[in-house]
């Protein structure tokens, strides 16, 4: 089954190391062409600033690439890239912008202040998965509502929302390759105190 993550939007992040201003920015970009646009708005943007350095991967053909901008080789560009190789997120342009406050950070000063702002954009724009994602309608009684939410956290469910009436009622997204073994499990262990309906599937993203 195809699965991946992603950027589940566009994140922003900020910090000063040293007097020097860092700005990290992450957006979701599904072509080279995307991470180039992105890259060229935020070079227009701040045309100001010491260095732009970038960082992109998409997902067809495998591609990866980075720039240092000007800072000393492997201290930007690369361990920007790290940050989302490390997490397994695709379709993903970096840019980290620098403006110098006159102190030098030293290699792995840079090092880590790059990571830092890439890490902390990411985190901002949060991660979504891309896949085959199954739609479902799930109703219980109290007495079983905490052991259909173990079922749901130990088949990856992302529940949507809850509704606590004469009954618990739970509208959740499964991934297709956990389904199945999912309504076998529910089923068995409900004993026909939970019920649930597979409402549609379709392939999305969906944030995590």
């Amino acid at each position: 089954m195809i699965s991946y993550l992603v950027p589940a939007g566009y994140g922003e992040a900020e910090f000063t190391e040293k007097h020097s201003r860092f700005i990290g920015r992450v957006w979701r970009t599904d072509s080279e062409e995307e991470a180039l646009e992105r890259l060229r708005e935020t070079r227009e943007k701040h045309r100001d600033a010491t260095h732009n350095v970038f960082a992109y991967v998409i997902r067809e053909n495998n591609l990866t690439r980075y720039s240092d901008d000007g800072e000393p080789s492997g201290t930007s560009g690369m361990p920007t890239l790290n940050v989302f190789l490390g997490e397994g997120v695709q379709n993903v342009c970096c840019v980290v912008t620098r403006y110098f406050g006159g102190t030098l950070l030293g290699t792995g000063g840079l090092v880590r202040a790059y990571s830092k702002a890439a890490k902390l954009a990411l985190e901002a724009a949060g991660v979504a998965r891309m896949a085959q994602w199954r739609e479902y309608i799930l109703s219980c009684d109290y007495g079983f509502y905490e052991r259909l939410k173990r079922i749901l956290d130990e088949h990856e469910a992302v529940v949507q929302s809850s509704d606590f009436g004469a009954d618990v009622a739970i509208e959740a997204l499964l991934r297709e390759d956990k389904a199945a073994d999912f309504e076998t499990v529910l089923t068995e262990a409900s004993a026909g105190r939970a019920f649930f309906e597979n409402v549609g599937e379709r392939f999305m993203g969906v944030r995590l």
